[in-house]
């Protein structure tokens, strides 16, 4: 992407508009944190004021936590849904550099839109699933504070590879459970690719500069190390004799 500026700032624009929501949402619920904390924890309201206040900081720390993994999770996906021709293009324009891009299957506009709504609903139903997992362990003294955090970053980075790498994906005719059955046969790969995209997604502003290089990078990562599966994977689910 630092070699094609104009792209990168055309993949931008998706990002700053999900980016602006977000925030948004994430600053609202930083105001109501407080009220949160104690609504999830009544059972502290008898305790000392020391111990009560522990708990509710800790509640407190595993809400926001557990929104901003939401956030993360679900980010990519909000944007690669709303961006489509954006990232189509980018996507497209790195399979042609490096040998050509695998032709579009050609399916009508309304039928690529309902799938990726779906595939987004169905994520972010994954997502608060995780996230309720997650805000629950929160309470283990230590171990919600550290070994936590870093199960959610691999956690997250295994689906943010798998939207990644979606565009490349759909386009040799896999779908988001082939797609994924594909990631689980590569999945320390997935993982630390997507992984390492996740912890550059919290640097502040880090999720909306690093858009653009992140579907370039899913592209490359399938085009390059998951293709000779994904030829595989076609041939055993027939997408290769409907296509």
């Amino acid at each position: 992407m630092a070699r094609h500026p104009v792209q990168w700032l055309f993949g931008l624009i998706p990002a700053l508009i999900v980016l602006a929501v977000y925030a948004s949402a994430l600053v609202v619920l930083a105001f109501q944190v407080d009220d949160l904390a104690g609504w999830v924890t009544p059972f502290a309201d008898g305790w000392s004021e020391a111990a009560r206040t522990s708990a509710r900081v800790v509640a407190g720390i595993a809400i926001y936590g557990a929104a901003v993994f939401l956030a993360i999770l679900t980010f990519t996906a909000v944007t690669l849904l709303i961006g489509d021709p954006f990232y189509e293009a980018i996507a497209v324009r790195v399979e042609e550099s490096q040998g050509g891009a695998p032709p579009d299957p050609g399916d009508p506009l309304l039928v690529q839109i309902g799938r990726a709504v779906r595939d987004t609903v169905i994520l972010a139903t994954i997502a608060l699933l995780f996230a309720a997992v997650f805000f629950a362990c929160g309470f283990l003294p230590v171990v919600g504070q550290t070994v936590v955090p870093v199960v959610a970053a691999c956690v997250s980075g295994y689906f943010l590879a798998g939207e990644l790498t979606s565009v490349a994906l759909e386009r040799r005719g896999l779908r988001r459970r082939d797609r994924f059955a594909l990631l689980k046969r590569n999945r320390p790969l997935a993982v630390g690719f997507g992984a390492a995209t996740f912890v550059v997604f919290l640097i502040p502003l880090g999720a909306v500069l690093a858009m653009p290089g992140a579907v370039a990078g899913g592209t490359l990562l399938a085009r390059e190390r998951l293709a000779p599966d994904a030829e595989a994977a076609r041939e055993d689910i027939g997408v290769a004799g409907q296509t």
